[in-house]
C-alpha cells in the first residue's frame, strides 16, 4: 500500500509538472482530502496544509484536479531565504524544501521502522521536524541560518506545533543534551555538496555517545543525477560513506522535491542504520 501512495505521488507531480503553466518560483502538490489513492489521516493531511497557509514562503494557492484527485497547489518564492543560506561557511546546501506531503511521507517511514526521536539537520524551514511532531516524534531541528529559524519559530507559533527549532551549526553542536534513546537523523545536503562532511560529522558524534548507534536510523538525500554525481552512482552518491562508516541500507525512497519539480526522477532518501 505505502509504494502505491508514493507512486500516485510520483504520477501526481509529473502530471502537474508537464501541465503547469504559472511562473511561480516554487510551487507544488497537496492533495485536498484523504482518498482511495491518499489515505492519510485526514487530521494530518489538514495539519500540513496548516503549515502551509502559515508559511509566508508560499504567496498563492488554487485547487486543481489532478488524475482524478482533487488537490490544492501552493505557489511560492524562496529566494530570500536562498541566498541567506548560502552566506555560510559550512553550510552543506541552499535552501530547496522537499515537497510538504514528501516530507510527511518520509517521517511515516521513520515512524513504521520504530523510531521515537527526529532530529532534522540543516532544517530549512522545519517542514520535515512539523510533521514528525505531528507524527507524534520527540523532535529538534537544526539550522544554521537565523533568517530561516526565525520562520520556523513564526511557523512553530502560528501553528502550535514546537517542533524545537535551534539556530546552531550542526558540525559543532552537542548532541548529548537531547538524551537520545531511539532516534533518527535526517541529514539535509547532498553528498557532493559538502553533505559527506556534515554526515561524517554526525556519524562521529553518534559514535561518542554510548551505546548510541545501536539504536539510531540515519537518512540521506541523494540524487539521480550523473552529473552531479560525478560516476558516483550507487545510493544516490552515499555509497561511499555509507561503506566507510559500515551501514546497512535499510530502505529507499524516492520522492518529489523542490529541485526536482522539472526532472523525471524524483529525489532518493536513503535510510540507513549501523551494522
Amino acid at each position: 500500500m505505502f509504494d502505491e501512495i508514493v507512486q500516485n505521488l510520483v504520477s501526481i507531480k509529473q502530471d502537474f509538472a508537464k501541465n503547469y503553466s504559472g511562473n511561480a518560483h516554487i510551487q507544488e502538490v497537496l492533495p485536498a482530502s484523504n482518498s482511495e489513492k491518499f489515505p492519510f489521516d485526514e487530521e494530518h493531511l489538514q495539519s500540513i496544509h496548516n503549515f502551509a497557509e502559515k508559511n509566508p514562503i508560499y504567496h498563492n494557492s488554487f485547487e486543481e484536479k489532478i488524475l482524478g484527485i482533487d488537490c490544492v497547489i501552493y505557489e511560492g518564492d524562496i529566494n530570500d531565504y536562498w541566498l541567506n543560506s548560502i552566506k555560510h561557511g559550512t553550510s552543506c546546501q541552499p535552501f530547496y524544501p522537499t515537497w510538504m506531503i514528501s516530507a510527511y511521507l518520509m517521517t511515516l517511514i521513520a515512524k513504521n521502522l520504530g523510531y521515537h526521536e527526529l532530529i532534522d539537520i540543516g532544517s530549512g524551514d522545519g517542514r520535515i521536524a512539523f510533521c514528525g511532531k505531528v507524527l507524534g516524534f520527540t523532535t529538534h531541528s537544526i539550522e544554521i541560518d537565523d533568517g530561516l529559524v526565525e520562520l520556523q519559530k513564526l511557523i512553530c507559533d502560528d501553528t502550535k506545533q514546537n517542533f524545537d527549532p535551534i539556530c546552531d551549526d550542526a558540525l559543532e553542536f552537542d548532541y548529548s543534551k537531547f538524551q537520545l534513546t531511539n532516534p533518527i537523523f535526517f541529514i539535509g545536503g547532498l553528498p557532493q555538496m559538502g553533505g559527506d562532511m556534515l554526515a561524517t560529522s554526525i556519524i562521529d558524534k553518534i559514535n561518542s555517545i554510548d551505546q548510541l548507534k545501536n539504536s539510531t536510523g540515519i537518512v540521506f538525500a541523494g540524487t539521480h543525477s550523473k552529473r552531479q554525481l560525478s560516476g558516483n552512482l550507487g545510493n544516490g552518491g552515499w555509497s561511499s560513506l555509507i561503506q566507510n562508516h559500515n551501514l546497512q541500507v535499510i530502505e529507499t525512497v524516492s520522492l518529489p522535491t523542490v529541485w526536482t519539480f522539472d526532472q523525471t526522477a524524483e529525489t532518493p532518501y536513503i535510510y540507513t542504520k549501523f551494522n
